[in-house]
């Protein structure tokens, strides 16, 4: 028999430290509870291992290590390497990007770019150095882009803008609903007339009233670039934010109304609701490009462009509603009635207490429709917008790069990949940090 090793004795405080057991703590515990926690899990796993075995080595070889990053045109790719025409998207990538907008005018795509950054930064990160004054300069980001890339009198961007601090300022102050309401429509109005003319005399020819030299005071005067230059990444970006900023906002008001007791209101959010989720955004795409001047006076012409944000934000809007409705109907109705035992009325409740709750229940669905809209963009091209497929499709029409459709395709495919797995991980940092609950 043996002789037992006895065990060691540690005074009270001075035993090592151990490692603990493989399937407790770091990547034994990872496997087991994500790749084969379950029968069922393990052959899943099993089987997504061999294909990405069969399938990775494949795809490295022709998009990297057998690919052409350099050259004149297909041929010569070819006659480099077997793999990829990298050479194709480099040579093209200018055209991608800003479209047909022309090149001594990037810059103002590069700044508005930028701006859309700093925008962003300051209305999504809570500890943005700064913060305010950045939120302030998001509010005018807007109408400061829409300068940039149209161009024009400077005097557009001062109408604008002043009419905008207005608002901030009425806003401020506290003035009724109504009185908002009608400003914002006068404002709407003076920013249609500022960038896209209107009748009566345009912002313009503002300076040859002899009132005021405006233009030689302003001294901000840009070419004037139209909207058929637009497209590539820059279009689709328009699109998107526009779509995204906008349909939000108007979706809370429909649902809102959807909900409303005066019969009128809810009526015509219900219709408005439901003939937009009904039809298909292509086929309001066709109505905005096509048929939408009959229903306008005669002579009466309408951007393209503007006809498009606008279809995109209704239709997206429709489907925002019914997404902040189901957040409002998940709500408990102690929420209301506690609002109304403070003695708030239904604004201050609503914008303090109801809807709070309601948009944090209802984020992982605002996130999937702003998700859904913005790979939606590419319908754009069925009207003759040229979007990244367009460009892409329009450079492939060339005898000099004909027959590269996989790279065009794998390209823009990345773009909207990084796009959306951007903002569905923005969604989830939102829900971790908004969640007030017990997580198991």
């Amino acid at each position: 028999m043996e002789e037992m090793i006895p065990k060691k004795q540690y005074a009270p405080g001075e035993h090592p430290e151990m490692p603990p057991p493989f399937k407790t703590k770091g990547a034994g515990l990872w496997l087991q509870q994500n790749l084969f926690s379950s029968p069922t899990n393990i052959v899943l796993s099993i089987l997504a291992i061999y294909f990405l075995y069969k399938m990775l080595p494949g795809l490295l070889e022709w998009s990297l290590l057998d690919a052409a990053f350099t050259g004149s045109d297909r041929n010569e790719c070819r006659a480099k390497a077997g793999g990829a025409c990298w050479a194709f998207i480099s040579e093209r990538l200018p055209l991608f990007t800003y479209g047909f907008y022309p090149a001594e005018e990037r810059w103002r795509v590069d700044l508005s770019f930028l701006f859309l950054v700093i925008s962003a930064v300051a209305l999504l990160w809570e500890k943005c150095p700064l913060r305010k004054p950045l939120m302030v300069f998001a509010v005018f980001f807007p109408f400061i882009a829409a300068f940039l890339l149209l161009g024009g009198n400077g005097v557009k961007l001062m109408v604008v803008l002043a009419c905008t601090a207005v608002v901030l300022l009425l806003l401020y102050r506290g003035f009724s609903s109504a009185f908002m309401m009608v400003l914002a429509l006068v404002v709407a109005v003076l920013a249609k007339y500022a960038f896209f003319g209107g009748i009566g005399v345009p912002f313009t020819d503002i300076h040859a009233t002899q009132l005021v030299d405006l233009n030689q005071f302003t001294q901000l005067n840009l070419k004037t670039v139209s909207t058929d230059l637009f497209g590539g990444f820059m279009l689709t970006l328009i699109i998107g934010v526009t779509g995204i900023a906008f349909s939000l906002p108007l979706g809370v008001l429909l649902a809102l109304g959807r909900q409303s007791n005066l019969p009128i209101i809810k009526y015509s959010c219900v219709v408005f609701i439901e003939f937009i989720r009904g039809v298909p955004l292509i086929t309001l795409l066709f109505v905005a490009s096509t048929m939408l001047s009959f229903f306008l006076p005669p002579g009466t012409t309408f951007n393209l462009l503007v006809r498009v944000l606008i279809m995109v934000t209704l239709f997206a809007s429709a489907y925002m509603a019914e997404v902040v409705r189901g957040g409002l109907q998940a709500l408990p109705k102690g929420q209301t009635e506690a609002a109304d035992a403070l003695g708030l009325k239904y604004g201050p409740a609503m914008r303090l207490i109801v809807l709070p709750q309601a948009l944090k229940i209802s984020i992982p669905s605002i996130v999937n429709t702003f998700i859904g809209l913005y790979k939606d963009s590419v319908l754009v091209i069925v009207i003759g917008l040229l979007d990244p497929l367009g460009i892409g499709r329009a450079s492939l029409s060339s005898t000099e790069w004909n027959g590269l459709t996989n790279e065009v395709y794998l390209f823009v495919a990345l773009f909207f990949f990084v796009s959306c797995y951007g903002m569905s991980r923005y969604s989830l940092y939102l829900e971790n940090k908004l969640h007030t609950g017990h997580k198991r």
